[in-house]
């Protein structure tokens, strides 16, 4: 499998905070009881993260940290870096320290590892698809709550873009916009008396007609929703390169190089982050060699 390096660091405090909440809701009010019973305090051990199938790594931060947060001593070499793809059976990273430690924050590593590896692996294989058309794979909003930036990091480090963020920092007239105002002139002369002019504006249609009117107004950007391939070919020559344009609704892997060669812009998926499938990895404890053993006993 190609290495695809994609670059990009989650900010500090994401990572501490996801992870602290992470561990919290699997530790409770009582910790890790079968560790705690089984375990001797002062023992060590050490470990290897591998991946059970092939796919593109993301998340080593977040794993680094679950095992840091409960023993700060831990030490976590990354054997790859965010974006890098893998083969089955690689080694992603090793892990010594402090027993207790990495078993307990065993799972917690694993859960944001093998999701935002999901994540970025199946954002890959749409980036693949279109490659060559000129149109980018972009994420939606439709994101786990309380992941929003762990996922569309995620995204981008299998090769796609972020659309907007939240509510604050983009706009995007839907269709409920449009229709809770009587149209889309409505919207779009309420929202010219209101917006900065570094808010850039995008609008979401459902046919030819309301495309041809929306263009007729000052914005950036046309969502392009749920049109079939022949429609979105029209739309894309009726815009002829005046704003960006935006395919979605009903995108699937069989179908996004079909869209993509209609010359739109961007494809926006929900199913990169709503439907990705986790990768799947595991961690493997390295037994002591015989000398080791010996030396014990």
């Amino acid at each position: 499998m190609k290495t695809k390096t994609h670059k990009g660091e989650l900010p500090r405090a994401i990572v501490e905070r996801a992870v602290e909440a992470a561990l919290e809701e699997d530790l409770g009010g009582a910790g890790d009881i079968t560790t705690d019973a089984t375990i001797p305090i002062g023992a060590k051990g050490k470990a290897a993260i591998v991946a059970r199938e092939a796919g593109i790594i993301a998340g080593l931060d977040l794993a680094a940290e679950a095992f840091k947060s409960l023993d700060p001593e831990a030490k976590f070499w990354p054997l790859v870096s965010d974006g890098d793809a893998v083969n089955q059976g690689a080694k992603i990273a090793k892990i010594a320290g402090k027993t207790r430690a990495i078993l307990t924050a065993e799972r917690t590593a694993l859960n944001f590892l093998g999701h935002l590896s999901g994540v970025a692996t199946l954002t890959s294989r749409y980036v693949d698809a279109v490659a060559g058309t000129g149109a980018r794979i972009a994420c939606t909003r439709k994101t786990t709550p309380g992941l929003r930036a762990l996922e569309k990091y995620a995204v981008r480090m299998g090769g796609g873009v972020n659309h907007r963020f939240g509510l604050y920092d983009g706009v995007l007239i839907k269709d409920n916009h449009i229709a809770a105002v009587s149209g889309i002139g409505n919207a779009l002369r309420a929202l010219a008396a209101r917006a900065g002019h570094m808010v850039r504006i995008e609008i979401e249609v459902d046919t030819l007609d309301q495309l041809k009117e929306a263009l007729r107004f000052p914005i950036d950007a046309v969502l392009l929703d749920n049109m079939d391939v022949p429609t979105l070919k029209k739309a894309v020559a009726m815009v002829a390169g005046r704003v960006t344009t935006e395919a979605s609704g009903g995108v699937r892997l069989e179908t996004v190089r079909k869209i993509a060669e209609t010359g739109i812009d961007l494809i926006s998926a929900g199913a990169l982050t709503h439907s990705a499938r986790r990768l799947d990895l595991s961690l493997e404890w390295a037994r002591p060699s015989k000398r080791q053993a010996k030396r014990r006993g």
